[in-house]
């Protein structure tokens, strides 16, 4: 193997840090692209297996793929370790790989066809550049990210601002260029306290722990302060919904997870490439958090040694040289992959291991589209008393009230999370306090036991349900304040056993509104004090078999905080409020204003 450095030219005169790997012998070959703000050279935490779990560095990666073959190219984004140039966060990344793939094919060692790799970022740097359909373009497999929609998947959520992006923000602006050649600045970013800084609220533009670095507190602010689903949503590099149908026609691969910030992006583009014809779409989704495919515990939780990539793919490095063999050299002697494959949790003993954690268990099923044919989507209405049923709603049922205090907002445990470190983790959970989790209060009772949580449960199951597919909450509410978040998270509550006699309320997906949003994104309007509205809450898809003997719950809130700022509940524009208000919530359970939970049933096998 044989390694080449570069400066590619972009369209601009920005010239980005690339490197090349080739294959002993002659040329030309298929070429593989993954492009990168972590460096091109450094180790990828998510390319490891289950046999070794110590990640492998990028060129041990391209050895894999130059001794089957192909040529390999890592580029470092725009204003990231070595290119040059300012980094825009996700919006540069469409024309500049563009720009790299029109470099690739005008390459001697080139055949003139690319695929694509990548995680996360990676993965939204593949989407941006096949949405311009660029030359040479023939696969991509997108792990992990690829933004459909961002303002309703990984920077905003129905209108809340996800905290990743500020503790993202943070943290690799104490890792840019800038910072690493300035002392002083890399003395500024240490002394900082994130723990502090989220106990404090509003931050403002300039008095932030961001401020260190200008250039990412600018775009950070900018992002959070955009509430409105406007035309700066739909930007080329967030918004791949907007280019479905004219995206590269080219075989796909969209993989996420339950507990992946991530899901909704990979089953929306996934269905948005198939209803548009472009390509020939697959999609993949397993129980883990972000990237770690090749693991089988996450949170409180153990899925079992089926719930790894490894399980049947032998491993992800195998899986994409399988892939790139089949479309980029055309090898049909490679099987083609199932359209679907999904991981659906539970059928597990509920017993605890020796590690301590929940034993939910899983397999995966495949099918031949998303939703799977046949599935059954059923109204679960919310009673008075908590009751979650199909039965329907009573004419005279009594609405249900709580207080929401943005100074006590309730905290976030476990659920689809990434790039929250140091302050929380994903994964599932018993949903209750504890001690070492940010925002986490003594005595560390059940989230169901505070009075700002509205609880809905089923009465134990008499037979297995299996839930598969989109999860949406229909809900009747009104406020006395302008405005306020609506949170819905769907659990399986196990019931109480030996090993856990207190039952275990494990966490599956959630969503929020931010209520000002309800009508019309682009057009936010406050609520008016006390009239009843209705409001949809998207909840993440999901995948889970409901035991005989466990309940299905739904709770309801007004905040999930840290995962998303907070709703001040004044109307005040986003982020850049300076007064809270707390707000009485009323959620509605009558026939005439019947709030219901939609869960897609699976059909048999």
């Amino acid at each position: 193997m044989r390694r080449t450095e570069h400066m590619v030219a972009c369209r601009d005169g920005v010239r980005l840090a690339t490197d090349v790997y080739l294959p002993e012998g002659e040329g030309p070959w298929p070429t593989i692209l993954e492009r990168t703000p972590y460096g091109k050279r450094e180790v990828s935490r998510s390319e490891r297996t289950e046999a070794d779990p110590k990640p492998a560095p990028r060129e041990e990666v391209a050895a894999t793929f130059t001794a089957a073959g192909y040529a390999v190219v890592y580029q470092d984004c725009r204003g990231r370790y070595g290119s040059e140039g300012e980094f825009v966060k996700y919006l540069a990344d469409g024309e500049d790989g563009f720009d790299c793939c029109a470099w690739i094919v005008d390459q001697p060692w080139c055949n003139g066809a690319i695929g694509t790799m990548g995680l996360s970022y990676a993965a939204h740097t593949q989407a941006s550049l096949g949405c311009l359909d660029p030359p040479g373009l023939k696969a991509q497999v997108l792990d992990s990210g690829g933004f459909s929609d961002s303002w309703n998947g990984g920077i905003r959520r129905g209108g809340a601002f996800e905290l990743k992006q500020a503790t993202w923000a943070f943290n690799q602006g104490r890792l840019a260029p800038e910072t690493l050649a300035d002392p002083v600045r890399a003395a500024a970013f240490a002394a900082e306290d994130l723990h502090a800084w989220f106990a404090r609220w509003p931050w403002k533009p300039g008095h932030s722990p961001v401020r260190h670095a200008p250039d990412y507190e600018n775009y950070l602010f900018e992002q959070w302060t955009r509430g409105p689903f406007d035309e700066y949503w739909q930007r080329l590099g967030i918004y791949a919904k907007g280019w479905h149908d004219r995206y590269a026609a080219v075989p796909t691969v969209h993989m996420s997870s339950w507990y992946d910030p991530y899901p909704r992006t990979a089953t929306e583009n996934f269905v948005g490439l198939r209803d548009a014809g472009r390509g020939t779409p697959h999609l993949i989704l397993g129980p883990w958090t972000h990237g770690n495919r090749s693991q089988t515990a996450f949170g409180e939780v153990e899925f079992g040694p089926g719930a790894t990539v490894d399980s049947w793919a032998g491993n992800w490095r195998q899986y994409r040289l399988r892939f790139f063999d089949r479309w980029l050299k055309g090898d049909t002697a490679v099987p083609e992959e199932p359209t679907v494959r999904v991981f659906v949790m539970g059928g597990g003993s509920g017993r605890r291991n020796a590690a301590g954690r929940l034993e939910h268990g899983g397999r995966w099923r495949t099918g031949t589209d998303w939703p799977l044919p046949g599935t059954r989507f059923a109204d679960f209405h919310l009673h008075e008393g908590g009751t979650l049923s199909e039965a329907p709603p009573a004419a005279g049922a009594a609405p249900v009230e709580w207080t929401s205090d943005p100074a006590n907002p309730v905290p976030t445990v476990g659920g689809a999370i990434t790039s929250m470190e140091p302050l929380i983790a994903g994964g599932a959970y018993d949903q209750r306090e504890r001690d070492g989790m940010f925002a986490h209060r003594a005595p560390f009772l059940p989230l169901a036991s505070r009075p700002d949580v509205v609880v809905f449960q089923t009465e134990p199951l008499r037979e297995d349900l299996e839930v598969i597919g989109p999860v949406v909450a229909h809900l009747w509410i009104a406020s006395d304040a302008p405005d306020t978040d609506i949170a819905a998270k769907l659990i399986d509550v196990h019931p109480a056993s030996a090993d856990y006699p207190q039952g275990f309320a494990m966490n599956l997906c959630e969503g929020i509104l931010r209520c000002r949003y309800r009508d019309d994104p682009a057009a936010p309007k406050p609520l008016e004090p006390g009239v009843a509205v209705p409001v949809t809450v998207e909840l993440f898809p999901t995948a889970n078999l409901f035991r005989a003997g466990h309940r299905i719950r739904l709770d309801i809130a007004s905040s999930e905080f840290p995962h998303y700022d907070i709703n001040p509940q004044t109307g005040e524009p986003e982020g850049a409020w300076r007064r809270m208000q707390v707000a009485t919530n009323t959620l509605f359970l009558d026939a005439g204003r019947p709030s219901r939970l939609v869960l897609p049933v699976a059909p048999a096998e």
